[in-house]
């Protein structure tokens, strides 16, 4: 078979010529990779490729409103790779409008949906009563609001999936039921056995690594710059509800090489041990070194029965940053004292 590729980048300077290019039917087109320069003012409308393109494998549309893509996804049972790119406020495309589209996709493995902002209507229609299934999705991708994607995902089976990675904006009160529902549904995270916590000045990213392959399957990251709003927030998302973080052995903490700016002093502890309290089978904890004096701050005000409640199968403690000789640094003396008391104790080493 005769694979015919296109690739456009629209700008300010071509885009009335390319509208009136791209209405026309182009029923051979294999894979497609649209990206459009920002303030074109592009759309593509139910014409874009006379609508309809059987033969589409790879559709890849960035940066521009394209309010017929459903219609054209409907004539496209042969696509494989579908992404949907910083989709603008003009471009949005309805949950269920997508489902529908969707649900001729038998071939589907991967999809990719990102909008530019956290734009959703205050109203959301109940959850259908069936669900499509898409047989052979293995990896899908999303950023947005997370009430989009639960809407999303209520309306959608994907049994083969193996890789997912989410990024949600900034919210104060992240409920997503069915992303937990899609997670402990999901075969190959429930062999996973470690876990990262990133923080950046950015945003916060929760991983997990694939036991035997050792890639990263699930990725759940909230953009957000204030560090206090970062864990409170993933505190959310991973709450004691989140599926397996019970059985997670190895927790690691890092920063992406942050400003110091962003570790406020006057920040309440309470934050870090609301973030590690599901992680119940912990075993080993690995801290970077901006990370380890703010969460061993938090470990070292533990008092009473909180001293062994907060990660109770907690056994050895990594830090970056220390110093060869050095046994216990002093930011957690205590906590390593009160875990030998309690007759649960913690050794501290130096992470290479």
């Amino acid at each position: 078979m005769n694979y015919i590729h296109l690739h456009l980048f629209v700008t300010r300077h071509n885009g009335k010529d390319f509208a009136a290019a791209v209405q026309k039917p182009f029923p051979e087109l294999t894979f497609l990779r649209f990206w459009a320069e920002d303030n074109t003012g592009v759309s593509l409308s139910d014409a874009f490729l006379g609508g309809s393109a059987p033969l589409l494998r790879l559709l890849w549309l960035g940066n521009c409103p394209f309010p017929g893509i459903p219609k054209l996804l409907l004539s496209s049972n042969q696509l494989v790779d579908l992404h949907l790119f910083n989709i603008p406020d003009l471009g949005y495309i309805p949950p269920q409008d997508l489902v529908t589209a969707l649900s001729v996709l038998s071939r589907l493995t991967t999809l990719r949906l990102g909008f530019q902002s956290p734009l959703y209507p205050a109203s959301r229609p109940p959850p259908p009563l069936t669900r499509s299934v898409l047989p052979a999705l293995t990896r899908l991708e999303f950023k947005g609001v997370h009430e989009y994607l639960e809407d999303l995902l209520a309306q959608i089976e994907a049994p083969l999936l193996t890789r997912l990675y989410v990024t949600f904006f900034m919210d104060i009160d992240f409920v997503i039921p069915q992303l937990h529902q899609l997670i402990s549904k999901t075969e190959s995270f429930k062999t996973c056995d470690r876990a990262t916590v990133y923080t950046s000045d950015r945003a916060i990213r929760f991983t997990t690594l694939g036991i035997t392959t050792r890639l990263p399957e699930l990725s759940l990251e909230i953009s957000c710059r204030e560090l206090d709003w970062q864990l409170a927030s993933l505190a959310q998302v991973c709450s004691p509800s989140f599926p397996f973080l019970s059985t997670l052995i190895q927790l690691d903490i890092v920063d992406d090489d942050v400003p110091q700016s962003h570790w406020k002093d006057d920040m309440e502890t309470t934050q870090w041990l609301e973030l590690l309290d599901p992680f119940i089978e912990t075993n080993d904890l690995y801290l970077s070194d901006q990370v380890a004096p703010h969460v061993c701050q938090a470990l070292e005000e533990l008092s009473g029965e909180r001293v062994t409640e907060v990660l109770p199968a907690l056994r050895n403690i990594f830090l970056k940053g220390l110093e060869p000789l050095e046994s216990v640094p002093k930011y957690i003396e205590g906590f390593v004292a009160a875990r030998k008391l309690s007759g649960h104790p913690v050794a501290t080493h130096r992470w290479e």
